[in-house]
């Protein structure tokens, strides 16, 4: 929810007794005031902030169905219309070898489904991080069709590779990360702020039935129907909201970054499988680099890998790794090859083990079902927001929900706009000073505290809130020095 009812609603009613200055109703009482303090907080971030909110949500639209898109865009290199047995998988490799001498070998990740293709991937010194090369190979013929660079541990395609970075930084580095970032900070709060003062207006009907017009519009006051359109919508996106908020706060830049401290401090992190062979001591990743005076291990003969891959897949395969998975190819004896699944349309669970390619011993492993609970529901919470979790039911989910957030949005922009000093200065705006001084202290004084620690956590909130209250007393001056 963005922007509400500008008044509270019992300003809003014909019946009501006409405002007086700044003071509070006769008999009204102290504790009910969370109310005006909702509509305060909501009234500044929904006109300030919702337009960050707005560029996500329609960024966000596209990035939702991105996975689809990519699925049809890139069908040439995806899936193959030949049929019968799958060669050997070193088979497989040994070709995008062939294709590729110039680069090193690091992965391979096999058709997950029949019809799908292999991806071999190839680390390019020309490529930015994260990125590496994949050499798509039919698995029937064991012949390349194509090759292309792919991003991150999803594999992802530069078209959604590129709808993904628009929507969290609008394709302006690392500074255009802030404006996702303070969107998904805000989100959540004028959300749970404008569901308050939705519940507020709802009980304000005292109508016994009130609780069903929660998420349904009362489409009989004509009045007031963009206003009863934008709360009950916003009732319905509600809960996905809020995921999308959570989810989309762990890549940003700050807060993320103490969301990433919080899990560590908690053992929420994601756990993984050691592929340091045992008794060979803990061996660097190949992706670390080794400072001057550090002897490098050997490399290994990448033949030798290549031919040891059928062996470790087909005791993958055996051990429970039974929907697709990466396969990365160690280059260093002291190395085992490390099977993870990946997060796949439809795939809940990600296990994983490491295999010895000499010996073929199991030297580690890993089940989904040890992860620790909060790292299962990370997981869980950023394949959904990606649009994998469900596969196309996700993304068709998170399509409608950008599409409401729009529209609650726009609503909100539009009731404001009917609403501004411009048209009808009797009505004040932004809504009544003096919130704090009528709230009680048993609800003011944790909200303050609330503040605090949430704009420590998330900084863009903090500094966004101080700049609301700065904007605030400028107005309250001004208003003073309106009425001397």
């Amino acid at each position: 929810m963005s922007i509400t009812d500008i008044r509270p609603a019992e300003e809003n009613s014909p019946s009501a007794p006409p405002a007086s200055g700044d003071r509070p109703r006769s008999g009204a009482r102290r504790g009910l005031r969370l109310y005006p303090l909702a509509m305060r907080l909501h009234f500044y971030a929904g006109i300030f902030v919702a337009p960050f909110i707005l560029i996500a949500a329609l960024t966000g639209a596209l990035y939702a169905i991105a996975p689809t898109i990519e699925g049809f865009v890139s069908r040439e290199l995806l899936q193959v219309e030949t049929s019968g047995p799958d060669q050997a998988l070193s088979a497989q490799v040994g070709a995008a070898v062939a294709a590729r001498p110039d680069l090193t070998l690091v992965a391979v990740a096999p058709a997950p489904n029949d019809g799908d293709t292999t991806r071999v991937l190839f680390n390019d010194p020309a490529l930015g991080d994260s990125e590496r090369l994949s050499v798509f190979v039919d698995p029937h013929t064991a012949q390349p069709v194509g090759e292309s660079v792919v991003y991150g541990s999803g594999g992802a395609l530069p078209l959604r590779t590129w709808l993904s970075e628009f929507h969290r930084s609008l394709r302006l580095g690392e500074p255009g990360r802030l404006y996702s970032e303070l969107a998904a900070s805000w989100l959540w709060v004028i959300a749970l702020f404008g569901l308050v003062l939705w519940v507020h207006r709802v009980r304000q009907r005292r109508d016994r039935r009130s609780a069903r017009w929660l998420l349904r519009p009362d489409l009989s006051q004509t009045r007031r129907r963009k206003m009863n359109w934008h709360g009950a919508i916003g009732a319905w996106i509600l809960p996905v909201v809020l995921l999308l908020s959570a989810t989309g706060m762990t890549w940003s830049t700050y807060a993320g970054e103490n969301v990433t401290t919080l899990r560590e401090e908690l053992s929420w992190t994601t756990p993984a499988v050691s592929v340091a062979l045992p008794g060979t001591g803990a061996a660097p990743a190949p992706s670390e680099h080794h400072s001057a005076g550090h002897t490098a291990p050997a490399p290994v003969d990448p033949a030798a890998r290549i031919a040891q891959l059928d062996r470790v897949y087909a005791l993958a395969r055996a051990n429970g790794i039974t929907q697709g998975a990466e396969i990365a190819v160690p280059a260093t004896p002291e190395r085992a090859f490390g099977i993870k699944e990946l997060r796949l349309p439809g795939t809940y669970s990600i296990d994983s083990l490491a295999v010895d390619g000499e010996s073929g011993a199991i030297t580690d492993r890993l089940a989904y079902a040890d992860w620790p609970l909060m790292a299962k529901l990370t997981n869980w919470g950023i394949a959904f927001h990606m649009g994998l979790l469900f596969g196309l039911v996700n993304q068709l989910l998170l399509l409608a929900i950008m599409v409401g957030l729009v529209t609650v949005i726009v609503l909100g922009y539009r009731m404001w706009w009917q609403r501004r000093p411009a048209r009808r200065p009797a009505l004040p705006v932004p809504p009544r000073r003096g919130v704090l001084r009528r709230t009680s202290l048993w609800i003011t004084v944790p909200v303050v505290a609330a503040a605090v620690a949430i704009g420590w956590f998330m900084p863009l909130i903090g500094v966004s809130l101080l700049a609301f209250l700065l904007i605030d007393v400028a107005l309250g001056l001004a208003a003073r020095v309106e009425k001397v």
